[in-house]
C-alpha cells in the first residue's frame, strides 16, 4: 500500500491578472521506504506540490493521502507524521543549535527531558555534536543544511520531504547529505520525497522519477528505465533524457520566495 497517493491534486492562485494553475492535476504514489525524486522545470509546480502534501497550503482540487492520513480531513495527522526541510531554512541566527532542536522537540510536544535527549541523538547522528553550544549564525552552509535535516527529523517522521536540499552546497557537503538521506532509508525506512534541480543528483539518490511540467506527471520511472525510453540508451545521461521529455533543461534553482519555519508544520 502506497503512502503517499494523490489524485488529481491541483492548485490555482488568483492573481490581479485572473486564475494560474500552479499544479493542474497530480497523480502519483510512494511506497513505503522509497527515495522519489520529483523534478521539472522551474515553474512545473514542484514546490507548490511539497507544500501541499505538507499541509502548508490547501489544495484547490483533487485529493491525496500520507501514510493513512487524508490531507483534507485530517491535516493534524499528516503533520504528525511527516517532516518538511524547505528550499532556505528558518532558524534563528542567535540561539544555539541545541536551543533549536530543543525548541523544535517540545513544539512537537516533546517533554523537556525527551526533547533534550532527542536533540543530542540527532547531533551525533547527523554530525553535530561539536556544534551544539555553538550559534546558528556561526555554521558553515554545509552545517546549516544538516541542522534544517534535523529540524524535520526531531519527531521520527514516516515521511521525509525535501526541497532542494543541496542548493548552495560544495561537493562534500552534498555528498555528506546523501549518505544521510540513504541511511534514513536504509536504517529507520523513512520514505522520502525530494525536489531538485541537480540531475546528477536525482540519478545517484533516487529510487524512481517523477517528471512534472506544467502542473501535471510527463514521465515517470526509475532513472534507468526514463534513461532507456527517452534517452535511446541506459548509458544516457539524465539531463538528455530530461530535455528529451520536457524540451527544456533544468534551470538553477531560484531562491525561496519565502522562508518557511519547519514548526510552521504544527500550526492549525
Amino acid at each position: 500500500m502506497p503512502i503517499i497517493s494523490t489524485a488529481g491534486l491541483a492548485r490555482t492562485f488568483q492573481t490581479k491578472s485572473g486564475p494560474v494553475e500552479a499544479v493542474r492535476g497530480i497523480d502519483l504514489t510512494v511506497a513505503p521506504g522509497e527515495i522519489l525524486g520529483l523534478l521539472g522545470p522551474n515553474g512545473a509546480g514542484k514546490t507548490t506540490t511539497l507544500r501541499m502534501l505538507t499541509t502548508l497550503l490547501a489544495p484547490t482540487g483533487g485529493a491525496a493521502t500520507v501514510a493513512g492520513h487524508d490531507l483534507a480531513g485530517d491535516p493534524a495527522g499528516v503533520r504528525r507524521v511527516c517532516g518538511y526541510v524547505a528550499q532556505s531554512g528558518g532558524v534563528d541566527p542567535q540561539v544555539s543549535v541545541r536551543e533549536e532542536l530543543v525548541t523544535q522537540g517540545r513544539l512537537y510536544r516533546l517533554t523537556k527531558p525527551q526533547a533534550v535527549e532527542r536533540a543530542g541523538e540527532l547531533a551525533l547522528d547527523l554530525g553535530l555534536s561539536g556544534l551544539l553550544d555553538r550559534k546558528t549564525s556561526a555554521l558553515s552552509g554545509g552545517q546549516r543544511r544538516r541542522l534544517d535535516l534535523a529540524l524535520g527529523l526531531v519527531h521520527r517522521p514516516e515521511v521525509l520531504f525535501l526541497d532542494e536540499p543541496t542548493t548552495g552546497l560544495d561537493p562534500a557537503s552534498r555528498a555528506d547529505l546523501w549518505d544521510l538521506v540513504r541511511r534514513l532509508r536504509d536504517e529507520h525506512g523513512t520514505t522520502v520525497l525530494l525536489t531538485t534541480h541537480y540531475l546528477d543528483e536525482a540519478d545517484a539518490l533516487a529510487d524512481r522519477l517523477v517528471i512534472v511540467d506544467g502542473g501535471v506527471v510527463v514521465a515517470e520511472g526509475t532513472p534507468s528505465a526514463l534513461k532507456l525510453r527517452y534517452g535511446g540508451s541506459i548509458d544516457a545521461s539524465l539531463q538528455d533524457t530530461f530535455l528529451a521529455i520536457t524540451g527544456r533543461t533544468p534551470e538553477p534553482a531560484a531562491p525561496a520566495p519565502a522562508t518557511v519555519q519547519p514548526s510552521e508544520l504544527m500550526r492549525s
